[in-house]
């Protein structure tokens, strides 16, 4: 059989992996689909993940690659490895694309999505996947105050005190703050989207800006933090659970 590159698009429930990428002695996400495609199609095969998704953080559109010689049929390889996994993971698509197809360096823009419920009553069927909050939050201010952070900044202000990357800016070409109201409460929506991303930029963009919506910041105090440059001047990190991986784009 010929030597061809398939592409994965994955979904995962994070809450009980230590992130996507493999780490000695932790249960990760990108290990737990490596020993599912190897089961099917060869020890040897690799999986290689286009964004590291942080513990306990979720995915609807992570992408892998995979290097294959096996008779298996492409239509067939995402059900078939879905088949080998726990049911936190599911293999969405798999698709052939051309060798030589740079998984990480290919990438044109990522979607990431925050969920915040604003409720009196602990959200127990939705803990997973939402950042709790007793009050209501001025969804509205959030909105306003975000649109400092569009365009192509440096975001070594929002970045994790551990990331040592050297160049820090990126582009962002939107960040929405949006919210509806059911039953359980006030959801809130931070959509970022964007080139690429620090470690931990979005939890840390979405930490100072339920310090606006609390009222205990005004707007302006976002637009000041990414001019500071200095982690410090930034708002706290927001919980892992409420993030989500929303889809990537080449």
């Amino acid at each position: 059989m010929a030597l061809r590159n398939v592409k994965l698009t994955i979904a995962y429930d994070g809450s009980e992996y230590h992130g996507w990428q493999i780490q000695p002695g932790f249960p990760t996400v990108q290990e737990t689909i490596q020993d599912a495609v190897r089961s099917l199609l060869g020890p040897n095969v690799r999986l290689f993940g286009a964004s590291r998704t942080d513990s306990g953080v979720h995915a609807l559109g992570q992408v892998g690659l995979i290097q294959i010689d096996s008779p298996v049929p492409t239509k067939n390889v995402a059900r078939a490895i879905t088949d080998r996994l726990p049911g936190d993971i599911a293999i969405i698509k798999a698709e052939d694309v051309r060798m030589g197809f740079d998984v990480i360096g290919e990438v044109t823009n990522k979607l990431y999505r925050y969920t915040i419920l604003c409720s009196r009553v602990r959200p127990v069927l939705q803990r997973r996947i939402c950042w709790h909050l007793h009050s209501p939050l001025d969804a509205d201010a959030m909105h306003a105050a975000a649109q400092a952070l569009v365009g192509k900044h440096d975001f070594k202000s929002f970045a994790s005190a551990a990331d040592q990357r050297i160049d820090s800016v990126r582009t962002v070409f939107r960040c929405d703050v949006t919210t509806k109201t059911d039953d359980h409460g006030q959801w809130v929506y931070v959509d970022v989207e964007g080139d690429g991303f620090l470690y931990n930029m979005v939890r840390n963009i979405v930490g100072s800006l339920v310090e606006v919506g609390q009222g205990r910041w005004t707007g302006q105090r976002i637009k000041e933090a990414l001019e500071a440059c200095d982690r410090t001047a930034a708002g706290p990190i927001a919980p892992p659970n409420g993030l989500c991986l929303m889809w990537i784009e080449y």
